[in-house]
């Protein structure tokens, strides 16, 4: 055997052997999460007050598959203070102001609808709720995107919260639900098995802090204080970086333990995969190092990988690997009160969000609501004209 093929048979087994070290310690995370996720259950507890007059913002943009019903969780709250909410639209042409129109006409002196197409900087939600922030009546502002749906008590919840001394904003955590198609459901696997535990894993050992545009509460004070709104006008994370701004406040961010319902609507394999890399390359520009090290939430494309390139017999190993996956899917499922999973797609979801994870270090182009856009330091925005 010539020196160049044993080289090459040393780097394979080089390779075999650290997929799977990562593979078996992603088996020993899986485990370690199935268990913080069994003990994240909601905690219900009746809000000790509903009197706060609430302006809810809702930004939207195109008619996404069930998006009357979400906007209308947002309008059958249980809270007993007045209760506006914006819509706003950058085109008066978008398929979803006739959407809103119809609910305002159903809900009438509750909702306001914004159709402005000034920009205020490379981020597109941002520029509309800058816009919409004119037609905001009350002090205190719930921001939420329109793929969210809500339960009746979720307003009183956060607001609740969001009156305990020395928080300054309040945000959600949130689950899919899977719309048609096998794209929205492989969406929504990696969600809940990917995002969700992550974050709960995350929240347990204190590694991050997050903010998510599922839902970022503020009194209109601490946003004027950390510069409104303009400020984060060219970021990518803009949800993100609303909540660290309020932190250098001197304020605390919290999170109550409910979530909220985040549907995906992914109509094909393009759709999908730039939209899971735009979700990666967000989080990769805010962590850069902990996005690396989440290579081990991965076992199962890692025991894949070793398997094939290794010389022993490692199957054991790819079966535990998605054995500990499926077991921790079952149990986002029961404590978050989740339909079932289609268990079949988790070899495909999991290959998928493999090639994601590695995709996400070739470039730093992302895809957003019909526009191109590459980001530079700092998860700022800068508009790819190509």
């Amino acid at each position: 055997m010539s020196m160049m093929a044993a080289t090459a048979i040393s780097v394979l087994r080089w390779i075999s052997d650290l997929c799977m070290l990562g593979a078996m310690l992603g088996c020993v995370y899986t485990l370690l999460a199935s268990a913080f996720v069994l003990g994240f259950r909601p905690r219900e507890k009746r809000p000790a007050r509903a009197d706060i007059p609430v302006s809810i913002l809702k930004p939207l943009h195109g008619d996404e598959p069930g998006l009357s019903p979400r906007l209308a969780s947002f309008c059958q709250q249980d809270y007993d203070a007045p209760v506006q909410i914006v819509f706003g639209a950058q085109d008066a042409g978008d398929p979803a102001v006739a959407v809103a129109k119809r609910l305002q006409a159903a809900c009438p002196g509750m909702i306001d609808l914004m159709v402005n197409a000034r920009t205020h900087g490379s981020n597109p939600k941002v520029s509309n709720l800058i816009n919409m922030m004119a037609r905001a009546r009350y002090d205190t502002l719930v921001i939420s995107d329109s793929d969210i749906a809500v339960d009746s008590g979720y307003l009183a919840r956060v607001i609740d919260k969001l009156s305990e001394p020395g928080v300054g904003a309040v945000t959600c955590l949130y689950h899919g639900i899977a719309g048609p198609g096998i794209w929205a459901r492989l969406a929504c696997m990696a969600i809940n098995t990917q995002f969700l535990t992550s974050v709960i894993v995350a929240l347990k050992l204190k590694l991050s802090r997050p903010c998510f545009g599922s839902t970022v509460a503020i009194r209109r004070d601490i946003l004027n204080r950390i510069g409104g709104l303009a400020a984060f006008a060219d970021c990518l994370a803009d949800d993100y970086a609303i909540g660290e701004a309020v932190r250098a406040a001197g304020c605390e961010v919290e999170m109550p333990t409910f979530s909220v319902g985040h549907m995906c609507c992914e109509r094909g394999v393009r759709e999908a995969l730039a939209h899971g890399l735009r979700f990666a390359r967000t989080i990769k520009s805010i962590d850069p190092v902990g996005y690396a090290g989440t290579v081990i939430t991965h076992p199962f494309p890692l025991a894949l990988i070793g398997t094939t390139m290794g010389t022993g017999d490692f199957i054991f190993v790819v079966v535990l690997a998605l054995t500990c996956r499926l077991v921790l899917c079952r149990c986002v499922e029961h404590a978050f009160g989740l339909v079932r999973h289609p268990y079949l797609l988790l070899p495909l979801h999991d290959l998928m969000s493999f090639g994601v994870y590695i995709g996400c270090f070739c470039g730093a182009a992302v895809s957003w609501k019909g526009h191109r856009y590459r980001v530079t330091a700092g998860a700022t925005l800068v508009e790819d004209p190509s």
